[in-house]
C-alpha cells in the first residue's frame, strides 16, 4: 500500500492506527435471510433464558466427521522458550460423528458416536436421549435444519413422542444453539493436540471428556438481549445493502 500510494511504511501503519484499522486480520461471519429470524430467536432466546416449568430443555446436535489423527513424529517436550510442538503432517485413521444433547439447565451432556450420519443413527440417538428423561417431562430440543432432523422418519418419531416439541434455529444461525459451546471445548482441550491411532482411541478420548464434563457440570447462562442482537442484524444487513 505505501509503495502504490507513494508514502511511507510508518505512514501507513500510523493512519491504519489512527483509525483502528487492521487489514492483516479477518473475521468469518454469514447473516441468516431467515424471513421467521425474529420469532425463532425470541423462541429459543425464551427457553433460555425462562424455561417452561417442569420441562427440560436440550439443545441437540453432531458434530461430524471428527477425525482420528495420529502425527507421524512424536511432539518435542516443552521447554523454557519453547512451546508445544507437533507436526505439520499426520495419519488418518478414520472418523466419527458425535451426537450430542445438553441439558441446558444443569450442563450435563448426553453423547454417543456412530460411525455415520443419517436419520437412523439420528432416531437411535433421540431414543438414547429419552432413555435418560424423567417420566412426566415435557422435552424442548433445540435443532438445526439440517436435512436429517427433518426426515419423514424423525417426523413419525416426533408424533410417536408427543411429549418432544423441536425448535428449530434460523438458517445460517447455529450459533444460537448452545451445545455449540460444548463443541467448541471439546475441539480446544481434547481433540486439536490430540494424537489417536484409531476411532477407538478418538472415541475413548471422546467419552472421557463427556465423563469429566458431566462430573462438574455447568447450567448453560445465555446474556444476550433479543432486541440487541436483531439491532446488530439490522446493521449488518444495512452495511451489506450499501456496499451491493
Amino acid at each position: 500500500m505505501a509503495k502504490i500510494q507513494g508514502i511511507s511504511v510508518s505512514s501507513v501503519q500510523r493512519i491504519w492506527r489512527r483509525h483502528g484499522l487492521q487489514p492483516h486480520r479477518t473475521r468469518h461471519f454469514k447473516l441468516s435471510n431467515d424471513p421467521e429470524f425474529a420469532a425463532k430467536l425470541r423462541d429459543i432466546v425464551g427457553l433460555y433464558v425462562s424455561p417452561p416449568a417442569h420441562a427440560i430443555v436440550l439443545s441437540i446436535d453432531e458434530k461430524s466427521q471428527i477425525q482420528a489423527l495420529d502425527r507421524t513424529q512424536p511432539g518435542l517436550p516443552l521447554k523454557k522458550g519453547r512451546c508445544g510442538t507437533m507436526t505439520h503432517d499426520y495419519k488418518r485413521h478414520g472418523t466419527t460423528t458425535l451426537f450430542s444433547a445438553l441439558n441446558v439447565l444443569d450442563g450435563k451432556v448426553v453423547g454417543c458416536c456412530m460411525k455415520k450420519h443419517r436419520h437412523q443413527e439420528y432416531i437411535r440417538f433421540l431414543n438414547a436421549v429419552e432413555a435418560t428423561i424423567p417420566a412426566g417431562k415435557h422435552v424442548h430440543a433445540i435443532v438445526d435444519n439440517y436435512a436429517t432432523h427433518k426426515h419423514p422418519k424423525v417426523r413419525e418419531w416426533l408424533e410417536a413422542h408427543p411429549w418432544w416439541t423441536f425448535h428449530f434455529t434460523p438458517t445460517s444461525a447455529s450459533w444460537l444453539n448452545a451445545v455449540e459451546g460444548f463443541f467448541a471445548k471439546l475441539t480446544k482441550r481434547r481433540l486439536a493436540r490430540g494424537v489417536f491411532r484409531s476411532v477407538e482411541e478418538l472415541k475413548d478420548a471422546i467419552g472421557r471428556f463427556l465423563n469429566e464434563n458431566n462430573q462438574d457440570p455447568r447450567p448453560f447462562q445465555w446474556t444476550k438481549k433479543p432486541s440487541k442482537i436483531l439491532a446488530a442484524v439490522k446493521r449488518g444487513h444495512q452495511v451489506l445493502d450499501s456496499i451491493h
